[in-house]
């Protein structure tokens, strides 16, 4: 089995392509080693002590280093890891049933940045559809997401995941890509803000 890595934007984050599906629907971020004790993937690559964060995409995994660490150690570790897990086709997610699962009510990871006003309905509409058919599937290109959080008083709301969190550049593709092409399809969309 061969993994492909592709270097990301972001020098720390490197995106591991192992040519099959990933996550079939929708994409997990493990920000911290806590985090991936639902994956038993993310949990062996946090354990490495080096791993800062590992983002699951539907074809792609990023793994972003702790700033002190060199890829050129972490590397294979990572590697040996993702092959060991493809090749024994192991499960993505521990197994589970309902009641272990807890969310936290202080996590902003799934909380909305601002109330919405229910007469912005046809705005957010457009503004998903942006989201879903030409934002997303670039950011996934550098190993990362953009969630939507959130549209109020002409500011829209954004989390971004995986290499895009913490990315030196992320405030430029936000600012200058994102909000751009969002404001010339949705002119109410006046200012695009990372939450």
């Amino acid at each position: 089995m061969l993994i492909e890595t592709e270097a990301t934007p972001n020098p720390l984050t490197r995106k591991y392509l192992p040519g099959r599906t990933v996550m079939a629907t929708g994409s997990r971020d493990f920000p911290t080693a806590s985090a991936a004790e639902a994956s038993p993937l993310a949990h062996a690559l946090f354990a490495t002590g080096d791993v800062d964060g590992v983002f699951f995409g539907r074809d792609f995994i990023s793994v972003s280093a702790k700033p002190a660490a060199a890829w050129e150690e972490l590397e294979p570790d990572v590697l040996s890891i993702l092959l060991d897990h493809f090749v024994t086709d192991a499960p993505l997610f521990a197994p589970g049933t309902a009641a272990g699962i807890a969310i936290d009510p202080n996590d902003d990871g799934a909380a909305m940045a601002v109330e919405e006003d229910p007469a912005d309905a046809d705005i957010v509409d457009q503004i998903k559809e942006l989201i879903e058919t030409r934002v997303r599937p670039a950011v996934a290109q550098d190993g990362g997401d953009i969630v939507y959080r959130g549209y109020a008083h002409g500011t829209l709301y954004l989390a971004m995941q995986g290499a895009c969190s913490g990315c030196p550049s992320s405030a430029v593709t936000l600012k200058r890509g994102i909000e751009g092409l969002i404001k010339h399809y949705v002119p109410e969309v006046q200012n695009v803000e990372a939450v």
